[in-house]
Order: C-alpha cells, then sequence, then structure tokens
C-alpha cells in the first residue's frame, strides 16, 4: 500500500508553505530517512525525509504554495519478488568471461528506470539538488572537489557559493567567458523577475512593521578587544579540548549581555498594550544569515549558561540551519538579541529592533586603530557596537548604561565572573 508524503505542521501559526525544491525526481527509488523535498513557511526552511524506502510518486510540482498537511506525493513500496529474480543474473558473472560481455547486454531493460533520476546525480555518482546541479554547471565547476555540509556529506548550494569565495583565480567561470556587450542582449535577457520567499516576505514586513510600530533609537560605543582575544588564544586549545566546541567572541557578548540586562531590565521588557512586560530570565536571540534570508533563533536561559554551553547552543542551532532543520520553537521567546555583522565585514551599522523585543546589539568587526591609553597614543584592537532600544520603552540613560556594561564586561572579562 501506498505511503502518503504530506507538508508537515511546523507550528500553530503556520497554516501553508511552499514546497521549494525536489531532491528527487517521478519515478526514483527511495531510502528510509532519504531526504525528499524542501518546504518553506514565513519562519522557517525545512527538510522533509522519506518515512519508508519506495518509488517515489510526485503529486505536487516545486514551486507550489500548498496548505500544511496536503498530500504532495506517495512511496510506492518496492516489488519484494524482483528483488530474488535479479541475484541469479548477478552470480553467473564470475563463471565466464565471454558470458559476461553477452549478459550485460540483455540488462538495458532493468537499467531503464533509473534515468530519470540522472539530472540529480552526475556521472561521478554524487547527488546533487537541482539548484546546486545548475550552478556548478554554470561555473563549470568539478563537484568532487567541494566539501560537502549538507545531510549525509551532500553539497548545498552555500557549499559551491563557499568554494567559489575560497578558490584560486584560475577556476573557469562560464558566465565571465562570454564577454559579450549588453547592446546583444534582448531586452528580457537584460532583468530577472524573481517571486519573493515566504521568509523573505515576513522578514520584509517584519522590518516595516518595527520602523513603523517603535520609537527606534541607537546608541554607540566602542570596545577594546585586547583582553578577550588574549583569553581567547590562551585557553582555546584546552578549551576545545574540554568542551568540543571553539571558544568564540560571541560567547563574551551573550555573557556580557546576560548581566548587563539584569541591571537594566527595561532593555529586557516589552511592550504589551498600556502594560510593561519584565521578565526574570534572558532569552537571547542571536541573528544568522542564511542564503534565504535571517534568522533568529533562541538562546533559552541563558543566564543558567556558561561559555561552553553558550557555544554548544549556537554551533547546534547553524548545524540545524544548514541541514534544514531548525523548528519553530527555535525562533520563538527571545527577549533580547545580539547580531554580528562583523563577520560580513560591517564596521558599524544601526540594527533594526527584532519586535516585540527593545533592544538589539549589533557587534561589528575588529579593527586596529590608534587610542589614547593614559595619554600615549597605541595600537588596540578595537570594535564598535550599537545598541538600537525602544525609547518607549528605555530612556537614553538605561540605553547608555546597558552599552557601557557590556563594554566593561568584554574589556575584562574576569568582572563577569564576579560581577562587578
Amino acid at each position: 500500500m501506498a505511503i502518503e508524503i504530506k507538508i508537515p505542521s511546523v507550528g500553530e501559526s503556520v497554516q501553508e508553505a511552499v514546497l521549494a525544491e525536489w531532491f528527487k525526481q517521478d519515478g526514483d527509488t527511495v531510502q528510509k530517512d532519504e531526504a525528499l523535498f524542501v518546504i518553506e513557511t514565513d519562519k522557517v526552511t525545512l527538510e522533509v525525509v522519506a518515512e519508508a524506502d519506495g518509488v517515489l510518486k510526485i503529486g505536487v510540482q516545486a514551486g507550489e504554495t500548498v496548505a500544511i498537511g496536503t498530500v504532495v506525493g506517495s512511496l510506492e513500496p518496492v516489488d519484494a519478488s524482483e528483488a530474488p529474480e535479479k541475484k541469479p543474473e548477478a552470480e553467473p558473472e564470475p563463471e565466464s568471461s565471454s558470458e559476461k560481455s553477452a549478459q550485460p547486454e540483455k540488462r538495458p531493460a532493468p537499467e531503464a528506470p533509473p534515468k530519470p533520476s540522472a539530472p540529480s546525480v552526475p556521472a561521478d555518482g554524487i547527488h546533487l539538488a537541482p539548484s546546486v546541479r545548475r550552478l556548478i554547471a554554470e561555473k563549470n565547476l568539478d563537484p568532487s572537489k567541494i566539501q560537502g555540509t549538507g545531510p549525509g556529506g551532500r553539497i548545498s548550494k552555500g557549499d559551491v557559493l563557499l568554494y567559489l569565495e575560497n578558490a584560486p583565480a584560475g577556476i573557469p567561470e562560464e558566465v565571465p567567458a562570454s564577454p559579450t556587450t549588453t547592446g546583444d542582449m534582448p531586452p528580457a535577457a537584460m532583468e530577472e523577475r524573481k517571486p519573493m520567499t515566504p521568509i523573505r516576505r515576513r522578514i520584509a514586513e517584519r522590518l516595516l512593521e518595527s520602523k513603523q510600530n517603535t520609537a527606534m533609537l541607537t546608541t554607540f560605543n566602542e570596545i577594546d578587544m585586547g583582553r578577550a582575544m588574549e583569553i581567547r588564544s590562551q585557553y582555546k586549545e584546552a578549551f576545545s579540548k574540554r568542551h568540543g566546541v571553539n571558544l568564540g567572541f560571541m560567547s563574551f557578548f551573550v555573557k556580557a549581555c546576560v548581566v548587563a540586562l539584569k541591571e537594566v531590565p527595561e532593555i529586557n521588557a516589552f511592550i504589551d498594550g498600556n502594560d510593561f512586560i519584565y521578565h526574570n530570565y534572558q532569552h537571547i536571540g542571536v541573528a544568522v544569515g542564511t542564503e534565504r534570508g535571517l534568522v533568529v533563533p533562541v538562546i533559552r536561559h541563558a543566564e543558567r549558561m556558561g561559555y561552553a554551553q553558550v557555544e554548544k547552543a549556537i554551533v547546534d542551532y547553524v548545524t540545524k540551519i544548514k541541514e534544514n532543520r531548525l523548528e519553530l520553537a527555535d525562533l520563538e521567546g527571545g527577549t533580547f538579541t545580539v547580531s554580528n555583522g562583523g563577520v560580513y565585514g560591517s564596521l558599524l551599522s544601526t540594527p533594526i529592533l527584532n519586535m516585540p523585543q527593545s533592544g538589539i546589539l549589533g557587534m561589528h568587526k575588529i579593527e586596529k586603530r590608534p587610542v589614547v591609553i593614559d595619554d600615549e597614543i597605541v595600537i588596540r584592537p578595537m570594535m564598535y557596537v550599537a545598541l538600537s532600544y525602544d525609547h518607549r520603552v528605555v530612556d537614553g540613560k538605561g540605553a547608555v548604561t546597558f552599552l557601557k556594561r557590556v563594554k566593561e564586561f568584554v574589556e575584562n572579562p574576569e568582572r563577569m565572573a564576579l560581577e562587578v
């Protein structure tokens, strides 16, 4: 009996999803727990896997918007009676070389069914999603040289882009190979129109809502990262061996924010109608950029965590994002957000509030700059930081005090342990 493939529920507030991409084609044989397709909602991107072995029958094509629970395909059970018939054909092969050559000629019929999956599996046997396959073809790349980080080592689009960024200049590409002038192109080819994904639409709505419905203001400061860099360098090997994760700067800032939020609780508060809701816990959202848009998974009860637990939580979320396993529950309940634009080279920015939160801290790249210390000009590794806050909830004094305390804690991490 065929097994129905349905769009899974990802949360009570999500009623529909876009079937973004099929990893398999109609008629392909799939195995249990093998990824079948990806869905996109306005909040998360999720891979759906096969519940059992079978032959895939696709009912809804990629790109269509469907309701949660919709049947988009089925898995037809594999006929077990065919298996014994194929095995005897394989047994005579080692006997006679003359018969061996005759037998393969009789096998085109059984080999015909796999042909539909040929576009997804190149000659080298590496499984590629259609979008990844197109990009590799456009850039004339060898997929065997690209390290995959997806489930089962599968190559994702992000892996290809990362390979191109780090690749030597000599890698051939189709796009620059034909430097014809744009005047030779038909008008329709000079522009490309693409529909916004549900996640991108939701991001646009939330950002516009935040700008229109909050009294947002941003205050700035700069942090000398010298001491944090020194501690990180001194203990990174021992930290990694003991905890199995690397010691990053994000844990310094998360821990600093936790202590500072306790001292300035209004930044950890929400507006609900005519009331302020203060939280006696710190659920810290960490902004993570993805191919499809920005997501903010939440580290719950960060006030109970040490540096290693914070780093492990971040690594776990990054892995879930890469493997399209991030759940709606991972994104809900944050009371404050930290965003690190420095990983992309940003020197200074004004982050936008993640409603209904009242504060967001923006980190930026570390840059050596001349500063005055004890009346002497010295070169120090400095980082600009920005705190955007809702002025309806937070006064300027509270915002400046919060950012000043974060600066003090990161410049002297020992103070966090002592909370002084």
